[in-house]
């Protein structure tokens, strides 16, 4: 996951994988700017967050029921 503290929707989505559990490397953007560049290659876009699956997929400020749909298709929360 790509984000910044500074962003609701980060804090948010990560709130979201805490609770389901699920293992997950938080790329801070204020502490890696360079990162950015990454995150926009992964997304074609500046918003964050940007959160890449084990799929491959990835998702752009999801909203908590689209993040945990995905979590679930993917089998990602810990029980």
């Amino acid at each position: 996951m790509f984000g910044a503290d500074w962003c609701g929707d980060c804090r948010r989505a990560k709130i979201v994988l805490d609770r389901a559990g699920v293992e997950y490397r938080y790329v801070d953007l204020v502490q890696d700017p360079a990162a950015a560049d990454v995150a926009k290659d992964i997304s074609g876009r500046t918003n964050i967050p940007v959160i890449l699956f084990p799929d491959r997929s990835h998702q752009v400020e999801p909203s908590n029921a689209d993040l945990q749909r995905k979590i679930d298709e993917l089998g990602l929360a810990r029980a």
